[in-house]
């Protein structure tokens, strides 16, 4: 991804379940019938609470992960009669990016939901919102203090790359000899690096195996389709291949396809329903993908209203939300596609 794109940002289960986990946001019950009243937390649920401002600055629709976020806070913020959403334009330029949320600081929001273009860049205006009295939500790209933020809610890009790597494991587990190649992102960007250290760690639970191969790409289709043929005229025959984002990984697809191979299979990164129509389908050598999701926006959503309103999350016991929330990334294969294409994204 751009530097502002999927590059810089970039649950399973727990991605569809933490909407209901974290939907769950206001309680108006009598205390009586409030399970977590019962230990001194305003519990959550989907009943209107008091009004709340949210105050939204995200990215620059540039790529499907990028655009499916703005979408998630979108939508999530409509099923709540009591938001209000004040969203900025979508930017990737840290400059525009920071007058963008002192805008949102001097409209004087409730809540703050931030996908900074940079978190390190963006830390000194989150801590100026914080300071203000607004509380931040920091999706996805953390920023450098934790000062700077009420919560956090990110994905596990070292759990994409071990889920991914045990996967590709398990399916080669038996195989003497076998041979993997790895399309990465963006080498400089520090989830690219996770993701790798992930799947070499997982790779190492099975001596069987070696990485043969690595190239790094872009996060786009056009990157993708290079690199890819250049891997493939590289490696004349391997079992198994791993793209770390499915938006590059349609260009990877081209690539392959145009090579006439089939010899290996193929697990892709994040959930693009491109992906996961592929794998349900199952004629191409994509078998699963390892999701990033975006809905991690729309639990930001739920975490903002609870925190405008006061509330804590259902299913917990504590009066507040927490600080951090790490989705899990789960491994969708044509066993369990079904279950997960409605979380993917265009």
């Amino acid at each position: 991804m751009p530097r502002t794109s999927r590059r810089g940002l970039l649950f399973g289960t727990a991605a569809v379940s933490a909407g209901a986990f974290l939907t769950a946001c206001t309680s108006n019950e009598p205390k009586e019938k409030n399970t977590a009243a019962t230990s001194g937390a305003p519990a959550a649920d989907d009943r209107p609470g008091k009004p709340v401002t949210i105050g939204f600055a995200g990215p620059q629709a540039d790529h499907g992960w990028l655009n499916a976020i703005n979408e998630n806070a979108r939508s999530r913020a409509k099923k709540y009669s009591e938001v209000t959403l004040e969203t900025t334009e979508g930017s990737n330029d840290t400059a525009a990016q920071i007058g963008q949320v002192k805008t949102l600081i001097n409209k004087k929001v409730d809540v703050l939901v931030v996908l900074p273009a940079d978190g390190k860049a963006l830390t000194q205006v989150g801590l100026e919102a914080m300071r203000a009295g607004i509380p931040v939500i920091n999706l996805d790209r953390i920023f450098a203090s934790p000062q700077a933020y009420r919560c956090w809610v990110g994905g596990d890009n070292y759990g994409m790359g071990l889920n991914a790597g045990t996967y590709i494991g398990e399916q080669l587990k038996d195989k003497p000899n076998a041979k993997v190649v790895e399309l990465a992102g963006i080498d400089n960007l520090e989830l690219t690096k996770q993701r790798s250290e992930g799947f070499a760690a997982a790779l190492k639970n099975y001596p069987n195996i070696k990485l043969v191969a690595r190239q790094a790409a872009d996060f786009t289709v056009e990157s993708g389709q290079a690199k890819m043929a250049q891997l493939l005229q590289a490696q004349k025959k391997f079992d198994a291949l791993w793209n770390h984002d499915d938006d590059q990984g349609v260009g990877a697809l081209r690539a392959i396809q145009q090579a006439g191979r089939d010899e290996f299979l193929m697990v892709g990164g994040a959930g693009a329903k491109s992906a996961m129509d592929a794998i349900k389908a199952d004629n191409t050598v994509l078998k699963a993908t390892v999701l990033y999701p975006p809905t991690m926006a729309a639990s930001a959503i739920d975490l903002a209203r609870a925190l405008g309103q006061g509330k804590g999350v259902a299913g917990l016991a504590e009066l507040e939300i927490p600080t951090s929330l790490t989705l899990y990334s789960a491994v969708v294969t044509k066993d369990n596609v079904d279950q997960y294409l409605p979380t993917g994204f265009n």
